[in-house]
């Protein structure tokens, strides 16, 4: 499994038979084999989503769009995104707790505490989640209701994942939080057995990653930090 960290919540995942991206808006592409793509956008946020993504299909290689479906595959977007035909019937347009399959992939979503979804993805006997915004979004100076609706919303949209394995995870640790940033991530990692997990959604600020670590060191070995936009990791195991 290698993966790429391309910038804020985009990552590429390379298997031994599939490729999945995520949540790619901007940063380079590594170069991609000619494997069958699968290319994931959480929600429409422009974070998250860019329609240059649709440009990948290119003849090259089988590509499958997952879409949220608050992006909307409206006549009005497919004309401004210049999707063709051909392109809009390799999409596929997915909700909150539903499940997609795709030849040799597994597509299980949650909802968001935002906009869209959070992706979980079994392929290759790998299991893989993507957060997107699903988070536990708390903002001093927000309405102290509107804060407590988000933590109760956040632990119930997790609660399928209390039994699950997950062999790769990527979750926001994002500082404009200040000190509630790495609440949705720790209680992440309190709930599913993960492996690994990339901290995402940092607006190119890494700090908070070192931050978390030293704070939780019974988490070590299991949070790979991200430095930089295009660094890679290989994993054997």
């Amino acid at each position: 499994m290698r993966v790429t960290f391309l910038a804020h919540s985009g990552f590429a995942v390379e298997l031994e038979r599939t490729c999945l991206l995520f949540d790619w808006w901007k940063g380079t592409l590594p170069e991609l084999p000619t494997k069958p793509l699968i290319c994931f956008a959480s929600h429409v946020h422009p974070d998250h989503f860019d329609p240059q993504i649709f440009a990948l299909d290119n003849k090259e290689r089988d590509v499958t769009f997952v879409l949220a479906k608050d992006i909307k595959l409206s006549a009005h977007n497919r004309e401004k995104w210049g999707l063709s035909d051909q392109t809009a019937e390799k999409c596929r347009s997915i909700s909150g707790n539903e499940m997609l399959e795709l030849p040799g992939v597994t597509v299980e979503t949650l909802p968001s505490t935002d906009e869209g979804v959070a992706f979980l993805v079994t392929a290759d006997g790998r299991t893989i989640y993507h957060a997107g915004d699903l988070n536990w979004w708390y903002w001093e100076g927000e309405d102290p209701g509107w804060n407590r609706n988000m933590e109760v919303n956040f632990k119930r949209y997790l609660e399928p994942l209390h039994t699950r394995h997950i062999d790769l995870a990527m979750a926001p640790l994002d500082a404009r939080l200040e000190d509630a940033y790495d609440w949705g991530f720790r209680y992440l990692l309190e709930t599913a057995k993960i492996d690994r997990i990339f901290p995402m959604h940092q607006w190119e600020d890494f700090s908070p990653t070192e931050r978390f670590c030293g704070a939780h060191p019974e988490f070590a070995g299991k949070i790979i930090p991200v430095e930089r936009p295009g660094q890679s990791w290989t994993f054997e195991d």
